[in-house]
């Protein structure tokens, strides 16, 4: 388990029993550096969405917690946020929740002269997505070749 990988385990745990108590689902958590700066990320939703009162309740209740335990050794800004209308679906649990939900695909190639993607999606396994566009025509896609899938939104 590399450093970064270990950071995100050992919030998450930290963070599910406060999560928990305020009926808050974790999404996800990252551990990222941006601009010279660390950050320790903490997506949180709920069926009817997270709002700024939400993120600060988890952060003022976090906050001491991570200052107690010190497993990070590098400096770094902790932040609680919403995953957003356009969250990425990192997981196979964000995967499974979307099903036929509307999905960007962003590909590290271009595949028949196209490196972005949307339609439905259909399915998914280990090695593979499956989305349905307009034209209802189904396109698969190796895991290994998506650079970025989220969900699509218009405005």
């Amino acid at each position: 388990m590399s450093r970064r990988q270990d950071y995100e385990a050992q919030t998450e745990a930290l963070l599910l029993p406060i999560l928990e108590k305020y009926g808050f689902e974790l999404y996800d958590v990252e551990y990222v550096k941006e601009g010279g700066t660390n950050y320790l990320r903490a997506y949180i939703d709920k069926p009817d969405g997270i709002a700024v009162n939400d993120c600060e309740v988890v952060a003022r209740e976090m906050n001491p917690i991570l200052d107690e335990k010190d497993y990070i050794q590098d400096s770094y800004v902790f932040e609680v946020s919403s995953p957003g209308l356009g969250r990425p679906l990192k997981k196979d649990k964000h995967l499974e929740k979307s099903i036929g939900e509307e999905v960007e695909i962003h590909t590290f190639r271009p595949i028949n002269h196209e490196k972005q993607f949307f339609g439905y999606l259909k399915s998914f396994d280990a090695k593979t997505i499956v989305i349905e566009d307009e034209e209802e025509t189904e396109l698969t896609f190796a895991r290994t070749d998506i650079a970025l899938i989220r969900l699509a939104f218009d405005f």
